[in-house]
């Protein structure tokens, strides 16, 4: 009979926070948390932090990848760009038909080193710097002679 009172007492194992048992019984043991016990907790490791031994070699692996990802696909891409851009622009001569940064047509009359003198209509020309001259006009043939030859 003491027997069946004390399971009435203590209720089901999972039905909460043990209740206080009569003066003939114990109470059963709280289930262990893992820190304090040193016995991990079901289903977990010690410290309660699951799949934290393994972490640290994939971080080491992940951190170089995404470096090497983002060299192949942003910065080497740009290097090459501006690499054909800086030996296009060297090779501009008299005569080309190019368009500036701000929009600017017009045929390349004189060169120095650091500025290029454009004429965007007759005896109308224009100094900018050879930086600004972003690409060729749009229209502009492969030959430089945009007039037709007069026999």
């Amino acid at each position: 009979m003491i027997h069946t009172q004390l399971l009435q007492a203590s209720g089901p194992p999972s039905a909460g926070p043990p209740s206080a048992a009569p003066s003939g019984g114990a109470a059963p043991p709280a289930a262990p948390t893992g820190s304090s016990t040193g016995t991990p907790p079901a289903g977990g490791t010690p410290g309660g932090c699951a799949g934290q031994g393994g972490m640290g070699g994939n971080t080491f692996l992940i951190f170089p990848l995404l470096i090497g990802v983002m060299y192949f696909f942003t910065i080497r891409p740009e290097q090459k760009r501006r690499k054909e851009q800086d030996t296009w622009t060297k090779s501009l001569k008299k005569g080309d038909e190019v368009v500036t940064s701000g929009g600017v047509i017009g045929r390349i009359s004189g060169l120095s080193d650091t500025t290029v003198t454009l004429e965007v209509q007759e005896k109308v020309r224009i100094k900018v710097l050879r930086s600004s001259v972003t690409g060729k006009a749009p229209g502009a043939s492969a030959t430089t002679a945009s007039e037709p030859e007069k026999k």
